[in-house]
């Protein structure tokens, strides 16, 4: 009865639960076969996991311990070429420069000396004696650096008692050794550079790192001599034996052995330079399941069920992805650019519903699409208008008629001012059909327009023009302040007698621009002012531009962002000041609306 339900569709099934239904059972089966697949496996993978650990944590205590190996050879070389090498011990002393490179590793240098070839104690820091009776000719570390003079030598911890400190303290050190040519007057003889590493400095960088729960490190050299070792004095004492000489013989990389009845993994690695191996010891015993890697079994696991239960189940499956294959079919039609395709709707509850939302987010995108077009061809057409408007017949008319009556009057240098005013004027106006161009420009552009104005209505207002340097390179919208000092003219002025003044200022605060006109004019109400940004359709001005606020203030808006456009304040009998905000961007600069198109 459940098949015959999905061969005719169960709808308002979900997807989830048929799976779960017809996938249980098989699972159940394939259960007993994943459980015995994982026990024999596991112990192969988790000891490949451990020796790949312990390869790593070897790695990165080898890379330490390198490292302060390194500084120590660095520390002999400053000494023998920065110091020795330069100095003529006949007239001079090396205790100063010695002193400081010691002070400047003292928490890894026990002491510094200079012995001649004879044995004789050239220079110590910090200071001390010879014990009587001590020849250290037969110290092995002093033999080795003449036998071999190009090499740098360390040696095995041990005591070092060839100094009297005053103390009753035995010091464990590994000497460094290196054979150096001392100047003494015109003679050059041999000697002997002796730095004496403290031993529990390189103890310290072995101490606590451990492998798995009773994994230990421990650290030889190349002949298989214990340099460190967590329970070092237990071995001296034969209290504790260790397969250290064995492993001496073996290569870099993971060994399994067998020490005392115990099985167990060695990881070697050789530190570069001294021969010195470092070794990480894990018995076998201890190998435990690792999270990350039961966590990676599991996974394999669950594909392998899958795997096999896919095969006993295409059947069934299929009649599951039938209808997604449907669905898919209809997204690669929409994915090519067909967003008419209709699309599938069917199968269980989950896909119905994920057709149904496809289909209502192309229908979306078909109306975006449409109101982006739409948007564009407004925009383009306001620019259209703009442009059209730019240049009003009857201004043209009224600056002319001024022109001819200067001439007529043989005012010829007024005349003249008059025609180079209106030239700049109709220069900037067109701009090559450029939108974009600078504060001096704009600035440029109304003050030509101030100007003819000011000689038509006979000094009926007076003018300034105030502008901080750093703004005129910066980008301006072109015939944004016009409109505003035309109204200031026709509306501010227009009852007034010989004292009106028009003030035309720009600052910049931060990354903003601003475009002030102030007029000490009539004045407007609240309401008047929210009218100035109602549309009311492009009506021109009879005697201006006919570019009105509103289309200003939107003008701004569609290059700068909403955020961006005019403010207005006005009082009645007090004038009117409306501000424009720009961003401040240098001149040659894309301005980018907040669409992100550039304009």
């Amino acid at each position: 009865m459940l098949f015959e339900k999905q061969r005719t569709g169960m709808p308002g099934t979900s997807i989830r639960y048929s799976i779960f239904i017809y996938f249980t059972v098989t699972a159940l089966a394939a259960s007993v076969l994943i459980g015995f697949s994982l026990y024999t496996r596991l112990s192969g993978q988790m000891t490949a996991a451990i020796q790949e650990e312990n390869q790593i944590l070897i790695n990165q205590l080898n890379r330490t311990v390198d490292s302060y190996l390194h500084s120590i050879m660095k520390l002999s070389d400053s000494l023998y070429y920065g110091v020795i090498k330069n100095a003529d011990l006949s007239d001079e002393s090396i205790v100063s420069e010695m002193t400081l490179l010691y002070d400047n590793n003292r928490d890894n240098v026990e002491n510094i000396a200079l012995f001649a070839k004879n044995g004789q104690l050239v220079e110590t820091v910090p200071a001390a004696m010879l014990k009587p009776n001590v020849d250290v000719t037969k110290e092995a570390w002093f033999q080795e650096a003449l036998e071999r003079t190009e090499n740098l030598h360390f040696s095995v911890p041990h005591v070092q008692y060839i100094f009297d400190a005053g103390t009753s303290t035995y010091r464990w050190v590994i000497s460094v050794s290196r054979a150096v040519e001392i100047t003494q007057g015109p003679y050059t003889y041999q000697g002997v550079l002796l730095i004496d590493i403290k031993y529990d400095s390189l103890e310290h960088l072995l101490k606590g790192v451990t492998l798995g729960n009773n994994g230990y490190v421990y650290l030889t050299a190349n002949d298989g001599t214990l340099i460190c070792h967590p329970e070092i004095q237990l071995i001296d004492s034969g209290l504790v034996k260790e397969n250290h000489l064995a492993v001496s013989g073996k290569g870099d990389g993971n060994h399994r052995e067998e020490f005392l009845g115990e099985k167990r993994i060695v990881t070697v690695k050789t530190v570069g330079y001294t021969g010195w191996k470092i070794v990480g010891v894990t018995p076998l015993a201890e190998v435990s399941l690792n999270t990350l890697k039961t966590r990676l079994l599991v996974v394999f696991s669950v594909a392998f069920v899958l795997f096999i239960l896919t095969m006993i189940n295409s059947f069934i499956s299929s009649r599951i992805t039938d209808p997604i294959k449907e669905l898919e079919r209809s997204v690669n039609e929409i994915e090519a650019g067909n967003l008419e395709t209709a699309v599938y709707v069917g199968g269980s509850y989950e896909t119905r519903h994920l057709g149904t939302s496809i289909q209502s987010m192309v229908d979306r995108i078909r109306r975006l699409m449409n109101d982006i077009v739409a948007e564009h061809e407004s925009k383009r057409k306001k620019e259209f208008d703009i442009l059209q408007a730019q240049i009003n017949p009857h201004f043209l008319y009224n600056t002319l008629d001024i022109i001819v009556w200067m001439i007529e009057n043989e005012k010829k240098s007024e005349a003249a001012q008059a025609v180079t005013a209106l030239a700049r004027f109709f220069r900037i106006s067109l701009s090559r059909g450029k939108n974009i161009i600078s504060v001096r420009d704009e600035l440029e552009h109304v003050r030509n327009y101030l100007m003819i104005q000011h000689m038509r209505y006979k000094n009926r207002f007076s003018y300034t023009i105030e502008a901080q340097e750093d703004v005129l390179e910066l980008s301006s919208l072109k015939l944004i302040l016009q409109p505003l000092v035309e109204n200031a003219i026709y509306h501010g002025m227009e009852f007034m007698d010989g004292d009106g003044e028009i003030t035309v200022c720009a600052w910049r605060e931060g990354n903003d621009l601003y475009l002030k006109v102030s007029d000490n004019g009539l004045g407007m109400t609240k309401e008047q002012v929210e009218q100035m940004f109602e549309y009311h359709g492009h009506i021109p001005s009879r005697s201006g531009s006919g570019i009105g606020v509103r289309n200003v203030n939107e003008r701004i808006r569609l290059y700068f962002g909403r955020e961006y456009g005019l403010s207005v304040e006005s009082e009645l009998d007090e004038g009117t000041s409306v501000t424009a905000h720009l961003r401040a961007a240098p001149f040659g600069m894309d301005i980018t609306g907040e669409d992100g198109d550039v304009k």
